[in-house]
C-alpha cells in the first residue's frame, strides 16, 4: 500500500513537472556556453532550439519519431545554434514541432500540442510551436524556431511573444533539415525585444549601432480589413502610435492587393476566378498564397519524397494527406512561381524604398480551438496565407509584436 501511494506521488510530480513545462520540450538538456574573458552579449540567458537544428550527439527528430528512428546523431552542431553559445546564453535543450514541420497548428500526434501559455484551450501555431511556448511559458529567455510559411511569426503570434523571421539567406540554415529552400529561414522568439535585439545581432553578425528612424511607415488598409479585430484597436490605434513617434508625415496608406496585382504580372497565371468579390479574401495576396505553396510543396518533395515513399511514416492525418500532396505535386508552373518571387521583390523594394516599413497584420485572429474540426482549420488558415505569403515570397524580414 504504501509502494502504491509513492508510486502515485511519483507520477503526480511527474505530471505535474509536465505541465509547468506546457509540454514545450522534446528533450532536455544543458549545453554550456564558450568559455570566455570577455563580457559576451548573451550571457546569463537561456535558450531553447526547436527539433529541427542539428546538435552534436543527439539525433534531430524533425517531429516525427520514425524520422528519428531512421536517423543517426547530428555529428556537428548547426551553426545558428554555435553563434548563441559563443555569445554567452545557455541551451536548454529541444522542443516539440509539428511533423516535418509541414503545419501551423502546433499539434502534434506523437509528441502532444504544447500548451499556449496566453490561452491554453487554443492551439500554439507551428511548426515551431515547443519553441513559442518555451518562450511564452518563462521556461527560457529566448529560442529559436525556423519560418519557412509562416512557423516563427503564427506561434509568436498566438503566444503573446515577440518573433523576428529574418530575410532569406541572411542566417545560415546548414545543420537545418530543409523544408523550402525558397523559403526557409531560421528565426528566433523572445519577451523582451532587447533581447530579441541582442539575440539578432548575434545571430546577424551585427555590430552595436543606433537605431535607424523609418521614413515611412505604410498602412496596406485591405490587410487590416481581413482582421476579424476592429479596426479601432489595431490601425488606428497603430496610426496613432506613429504619429506620436515619428510624426503624421511617416503614415502613408496603401491597397496592396491592387498595388501588388498591378506591380506582379506573373500572378495572372495563379489567380482564381470568382474570387474577386468575397469579402474576407484579397485576389492578388491569394494568388500569392498559391504560389507559395505550390514552390513550398515541390522543393518539399525534392527534398524528402525519397524518404517518406520509403519509409512510409506513421503522421497525423492532415499532415500525411498535406505531405503526400507534395509528393504528387509536378513541375508545372514552377517558372512562374521564380518570378512571382522576383516581380514581388522588386515592387515591394519600390515600394519600401531604403527605411520604409510595411505594418500589417500577422494573423487575421485569435488562434483556433485546439480540438477544432481539421477542415474549420485549413479554412481558418487561408486568410493568414494571404498576409504572410509576402515576407515569404519577397523573402523581406518581418517581426511580430
Amino acid at each position: 500500500m504504501s509502494l502504491l501511494h509513492n508510486s502515485h506521488r511519483v507520477i503526480a510530480v511527474t505530471d505535474m513537472a509536465k505541465s509547468l513545462e506546457f509540454g514545450a520540450f522534446m528533450e532536455k538538456f544543458t549545453l554550456q556556453p564558450s568559455p570566455s574573458a570577455l563580457p559576451l552579449p548573451l550571457s546569463g540567458l537561456t535558450f531553447a532550439v526547436k527539433d529541427i537544428f542539428d546538435i552534436e550527439g543527439y539525433v534531430t527528430g524533425f517531429g516525427n519519431p520514425d524520422w528519428a528512428r531512421t536517423h543517426s546523431a547530428a555529428t556537428s552542431t548547426a551553426p545558428a545554434v554555435m553563434d548563441l553559445l559563443k555569445g554567452g546564453a545557455t541551451c536548454f535543450g529541444k522542443t516539440v514541432m509539428d511533423e516535418m514541420a509541414y503545419c501551423m497548428y502546433g499539434v502534434n500526434k506523437h509528441y502532444g500540442t504544447p500548451i499556449n501559455p496566453c490561452a491554453p484551450d487554443r492551439v500554439p501555431g507551428g511548426s515551431s510551436s515547443g519553441s513559442a511556448v518555451a518562450v511564452g511559458a518563462m521556461l527560457v529567455d529566448f529560442s529559436l524556431g525556423t519560418d519557412t510559411g509562416a512557423s516563427v511569426r503564427v506561434p509568436a503570434s498566438y503566444c503573446g511573444i515577440l518573433g523576428f523571421r529574418p530575410s532569406l539567406g541572411a542566417v545560415s540554415t546548414a545543420g537545418v533539415i530543409p523544408m523550402s529552400q525558397s523559403f526557409d529561414t531560421v528565426g528566433w522568439f523572445a519577451r523582451d525585444p532587447v533581447i530579441l535585439n541582442r539575440v539578432g545581432r548575434v545571430l546577424l553578425h551585427l555590430p552595436d549601432v543606433d537605431p535607424i528612424k523609418p521614413n515611412q511607415i505604410i498602412i496596406p488598409e485591405d490587410c487590416f480589413r481581413l482582421s476579424s479585430v476592429p479596426s479601432d484597436r489595431t490601425a488606428q490605434v497603430l496610426v496613432k502610435s506613429i504619429e506620436k513617434l515619428f510624426g503624421g508625415q511617416c503614415v502613408k496608406h496603401v491597397i496592396l492587393g491592387d498595388y501588388v496585382k498591378d506591380k506582379v504580372p506573373s500572378l495572372q497565371h495563379f489567380m482564381v476566378k470568382g474570387n474577386e468579390d468575397q469579402e474576407d479574401n484579397i485576389p492578388s495576396l491569394a494568388a500569392l498564397s498559391s504560389a507559395m505553396r505550390l514552390l513550398q510543396r515541390y522543393e518539399f518533395k525534392n527534398n524528402h519524397a525519397e524518404w517518406v515513399t520509403k519509409v512510409n511514416p506513421d503522421l497525423g492525418p492532415e499532415i500525411s494527406e498535406r505531405i503526400w500532396d507534395a509528393i504528387k505535386v509536378t513541375g508545372e508552373k514552377i517558372d512562374f512561381c521564380h518570378s512571382v518571387r522576383t516581380e514581388l521583390r522588386a515592387a515591394l523594394t519600390s515600394l519600401l524604398g531604403d527605411h520604409g516599413i510595411l505594418a500589417l497584420p500577422t494573423t487575421p485572429g485569435e488562434p483556433p480551438k485546439v480540438q477544432a474540426n481539421p477542415a474549420t482549420l485549413d479554412l481558418f488558415f487561408s486568410r493568414p496565407f494571404s498576409l504572410l505569403s509576402i515576407a515569404g515570397v519577397s523573402g523581406f524580414c518581418q517581426v511580430q509584436t
